[in-house]
């Protein structure tokens, strides 16, 4: 019996692939030091766990209305005002299971056969894969190291076609750290509502940014709301990646239609993670300034470690919680050819583990995270420059 051409047509994810290896070697009893997650290292917050066991004890466990419960999508119409002055609606926002499941149910509402979506590079892995999923095309923007692997206008632009359906955008970008300048998304979400094109607005990492950068939120400009669609969750600014709580905003014909899709693929997200986010959103928020200050410790000690191996270069990112050094000059060794061969052979040699860049569609590159302890990062630097000088 075969399998579905659908099916087939993509790829497994490359960064679970790594999170999967990692748990393989250390079910054999064998040390690796983990630079590959995507996922925040610190614990949830007491105050959420706290709102998900009295939910729990009060028998909040049956399914919920398929757009999320009203209590959680007011908490995030309230939460987008108070951050952004955004005016949104509840019928304008739908509660999912994770960011990446908010983000594959727009793809399935606005992508059709032959619609292009364009995906700046490097990406985020999954975005290809969806498009292609729900019946489109990904044509890709290549971004340049020298300009941090920001997204233009201009460069949008040159990029458009006949066919073009939406372009994904992702500030904090996931797995380059570049924040986009607000005065540049305005111009970009000028040239959409010229175009009629939708902006996917991935802010997952908007709360991640360092050294006095602003996070522009798309959603802040009432005029574009008609063709942005924003998508965010709880995962990566409450430490809550494994709750599955994701959400998206937009127009309410998109939102509907969402809705639907939903109602007969996941019923409705998780009733206690639900309200696990209402207390993320509603509640304190001062432990992100904490939380950014461990981070920013640790981007400047990678970023300075890096820098001192031979053949290994990179920028100090803006945000989120990656780092992604040029590694070019090593890909030169006789045995060494490729960023998944060096990534391979960093593993099995030295015991740490990263991914390789053209997993994100950009040869030569690594995605490091700094989502672990310091301990870690500092071993991590020394086998790291003692694999690379032994090349």
């Amino acid at each position: 019996m075969n399998l579905s051409r659908r099916a087939n047509s993509i790829t497994a994810s490359p960064t679970m692939a790594v999170l999967e290896e990692v748990a393989k070697l250390k079910d054999k009893g064998i040390e690796v030091l983990d630079l590959g997650p995507g996922q925040p290292d610190f614990h949830t917050p007491e105050s959420i766990k706290l709102f998900a066991n009295k939910a729990i004890e009060q028998n909040f466990t049956r399914y919920t209305e398929p757009a999320g419960i009203m209590e959680l999508r007011k908490a995030v119409v309230e939460k987008y005002r108070r951050d952004f002055g955004a005016q949104y609606k509840p019928n304008e926002v739908v509660i999912s299971s994770g960011g990446k499941h908010s983000l594959f149910n727009l793809m399935l509402a606005i992508v059709e056969e032959r619609d292009e979506v364009l995906i700046p590079a490097p990406y985020w892995v999954s975005y290809p894969q969806q498009v292609i999923l729900a019946g489109g095309k990904p044509r890709f923007i290549e971004l340049q190291e020298e300009n941090q692997f920001i997204l233009t206008r201009d460069i949008l632009e040159e990029s458009l076609t006949a066919n073009t359906k939406a372009v994904i955008i992702n500030t904090p970008c996931n797995p380059t750290g570049s924040v986009i300048p607000g005065q540049e998304l305005e111009k970009i979400a000028e040239l959409a509502l010229k175009k009629g094109i939708y902006i996917i607005f991935d802010e997952c990492y908007e709360k991640l940014t360092y050294d006095g950068i602003k996070h522009f939120s798309l959603a802040s400009l009432k005029e574009a709301k008609e063709v942005t669609l924003i998508i965010n969750s709880v995962s990566k600014t409450y430490a809550m990646p494994g709750w599955r709580i994701g959400f998206a905003l937009g127009p309410e014909k998109v939102i509907s239609t969402v809705t639907k899709l939903q109602s007969h693929t996941t019923s409705a997200p998780c009733s206690i993670s639900q309200k696990a986010a209402v207390e993320a959103l509603n509640g304190r928020q001062d432990f992100i300034k904490d939380m950014l200050a461990q981070y920013t410790r640790r981007r400047d000690y990678m970023v300075e470690g890096l820098n001192s191996i031979p053949g290994i270069s990179c920028y100090k990112p803006q945000g989120a919680f990656y780092i992604f050094p040029n590694i070019t000059h090593l890909l030169e060794s006789e045995n060494i050819d490729s960023s998944e061969e060096f990534s391979r052979q960093l593993v099995s040699h030295a015991r740490v583990a990263v991914v390789p860049g053209s997993s994100f569609g950009k040869e030569g590159y690594l995605r490091l995270s700094f989502a672990t302890s310091i301990e870690v990062i500092k071993e991590s630097l020394k086998r790291m420059k003692e694999f690379a000088e032994a090349l």
